[in-house]
């Protein structure tokens, strides 16, 4: 029998999470069954053609809980006639809280847990260790069925993230992958003398798609940005240090890809600086018309940048992406990205707020194209060897096939006894219209 994983999903699909369609394709491909459990319904409208190919069913849970009190209500009575002691348990632990992000997430879990009851796997997977891995580590005590979770970056070191429920994630976790050595380095830390397993295990990307045509003519002058428009990404440093090269009289064009809240005054910034001729806004593209433009361009430049709010980049896959496509990748040295860009070999690394310093390697491959080749043959052999999505999924399959350690007490039983009676929920106005089983 193949076997069967769960995936719980803040949102599914999502525009920006290419990494996961990835991730699930792959498994997919090595046999593995996938079933898809999603917080919330996609809201940009926008999907990659890969979509297409997964094969997964997807649930939605109630984004929403009191707007489908009935659902919830059936979900929640079943699962306490058929796990009274876990669901007393689990929402007492919710009345205590006394939250109402506790209690959604609580009504969230229980109508999952109940869907698995019904249509049962062997482990569940959350990627994000926030609200779906929240979901996923409450599913596990209402089923027994033992979850995992992927931790990327902001759901690390965001301002927000609280460190001691993140360790309460971590320890009820079978094990935690998170994508880089920088990352595993901070969770074992974090993590102090409380029980945990973290695993590093890169992002990968599909070789065969991501790769450079010979047919394409690079545009010698191209720059090449790709990226949610957002603090952490630092476009507004790669616009500076276009006005660096325009004042220096480099030959050069400059296109950043990507949406977000700071379109605005980027654009405000490139009208400012007189570089509307050499610096375009694209906006959003599809996966297939971004891999035409790595393609195209002649480098690659991401400033990423630890964000006011401690956000930042985990492993950022538009790096993977550019240099699978033999593009030489300019970023700077936060978190995982000198796992990726060895200096001076297949990219440069350079100070994060530093346009002068982007200028200067910019500009230094932009004026030597015989550099530029070399890097270029560089940037693929080494996503050839660190970023293969099959090799390195193959290795998530086998972490999620590791025996499970049979939970202490039968899953679904039947013949179980409530120790004392069930509190009633309070009910917070938001969530007026959902009455749980008492």
């Amino acid at each position: 029998m193949s076997l069967k994983i769960a995936y719980i999903l803040k949102m599914y699909p999502r525009f920006s999470e290419t990494f996961i369609v990835n991730e699930i394709l792959e498994l997919e491909r090595q046999g593995v069954d996938v079933r898809i459990y999603s917080l919330r319904k996609p809201d940009d409208g926008r999907f990659h053609p890969a979509l297409a190919r997964v094969k997964a069913n997807v649930i939605y849970a109630p984004q929403y809980p009191q707007m489908e009190p009935e659902r919830v209500q059936a979900a929640h009575a079943a699962l306490q006639d058929a796990v009274p002691v876990r669901y007393a348990a689990a929402r007492q632990k919710a009345v205590d809280r006394g939250e109402d992000y506790a209690l959604k997430r609580f009504l969230q879990a229980g109508v999952i847990a109940e869907h698995l009851r019904r249509n049962p796997v062997d482990a569940l997977h959350a990627h994000f260790g926030s609200s779906a891995t929240r979901v996923a580590s409450i599913v596990t005590k209402l089923t027994g069925i033992p979850y995992s979770f992927t931790a990327h970056a902001k759901d690390i070191f965001h301002e927000a993230v609280t460190a001691s429920s993140l360790q309460r994630k971590i320890s009820g976790a079978r094990f935690v992958v998170t994508v880089s050595r920088y990352n595993e380095r901070y969770l074992e830390k974090l993590r102090g003398d409380q029980p945990g397993d973290v695993r590093a295990l890169y992002n990968g990307i599909d070789l065969d798609h991501f790769q450079p045509d010979p047919a394409v003519h690079r545009q010698d002058n191209l720059i090449l940005g790709v990226g949610r428009l957002v603090e952490k990404k630092g476009f507004d440093i790669l616009i500076d240090a276009c006005a660096i090269l325009q004042r220096r009289g480099i030959d050069f064009r400059c296109e950043i890809i990507g949406k977000g809240d700071l379109q605005a005054p980027l654009a405000a910034q490139i009208a400012a600086l007189g570089l509307e001729d050499r610096v375009r806004l694209a906006g959003p593209r599809p996966q297939d018309q971004v891999r035409a433009a790595y393609q195209q361009a002649a480098l690659f430049a991401l400033p990423c940048r630890i964000g006011s709010d401690g956000n930042r980049d985990g492993l950022p896959t538009v790096l993977l992406e550019a240099m699978a496509c033999g593009l030489p990748a300019v970023t700077t040295p936060v978190t995982g990205n000198p796992e990726i860009v060895d200096d001076g070999v297949n990219g440069r690394l350079v100070p994060e707020n530093d346009p002068a310093a982007l200028a200067d390697a910019l500009a230094a491959l932009l004026t030597d194209p015989a550099r530029r080749l070399r890097m270029s043959a560089a940037a693929r052999a080494k996503v050839e060897f660190a970023f293969d999505v099959r090799r390195n999924v193959a290795r998530l399959h086998s972490w999620l096939a590791e025996t499970v350690i049979p939970a202490p007490e039968p899953l679904f039983a039947e013949a179980e006894t409530i120790p004392a009676p069930v509190p009633s929920l309070p009910a917070p106005p938001a969530l007026a219209e959902v009455v749980l089983p008492s």
